[in-house]
């Protein structure tokens, strides 16, 4: 499986697309603002002779759902979203507009992501892993033959998500992290929701807060 990483708008959310030898791919976090982000990632999708099959949501703040409308409507997937997440997607615009962004209102989920799920594209499959605690629908997609998770807004380089706003939960998100990132194999990438990727052994080596529990 191939991962390519965009950085966009302002807040530099981490795009991801995915995709195996059968040009299949899906798109994870359409965090794309301007006109010109958007041709960024359809450039690339075109030039790499893509053929997007899904739009996945880690979880459903503004930033990280920004580009959904535009996926949607270019590319003609679905969208998929932890229900937890359901009632904050639907507010995003709003939500972006308290904090100065205007944004196209992202179109309502096509189905439901559930803890265990298991999505397939191409000849390849992701792992739904429900992690609360940044958001209360806060997932991460994760690959055990290729060792790598996106995390979302859950675990970052050094650091863990922010738990003060909207659904946010201290404990929550401490035992998600604990009981389902923690855990897997050391050498797992981690594909964070914003900065650089690390891996599971320099968190737990380094991040105060796996270090500290």
């Amino acid at each position: 499986m191939q991962v390519k990483i965009f950085y966009f708008n302002e807040l530099r959310v981490c795009t991801y697309v995915l995709w195996d030898d059968t040009r299949e791919c899906v798109i994870v976090d359409c965090g794309c603002s301007s006109e010109n982000e958007c041709r960024r990632l359809q450039k690339f999708i075109a030039d790499n002779d893509l053929k997007p099959t899904m739009l996945l949501n880690t979880h459903g703040h503004f930033d990280h759902a920004i580009g959904n409308a535009f996926c949607a409507k270019t590319f003609k997937i679905k969208n998929f979203i932890h229900v937890g997440d359901k009632a904050m997607l639907a507010q995003a615009a709003n939500v972006a507009m308290g904090f100065g962004y205007r944004i196209e209102t992202p179109p309502p989920p096509d189905g439901y992501l559930e803890d265990g799920q298991i999505l397939r594209f191409g000849n390849s499959t992701l792992l739904v892993l429900h992690t609360p605690g940044h958001s209360k629908g806060s997932v991460c997609f994760y690959s055990p033959e290729e060792r790598f998770i996106l995390t979302g807004d859950l675990l970052f380089q050094g650091c863990i998500g922010r738990t003060d706003l909207p659904g946010g939960d201290y404990e929550e998100i401490m035992e998600s992290l604990l009981k389902k990132i923690v855990p897997l194999s050391e050498d797992t990438v981690v594909h964070p929701g914003h900065g650089p990727a690390t891996t599971i052994r320099e968190e737990k080596q380094t991040n105060p807060y796996i270090t500290e529990n």
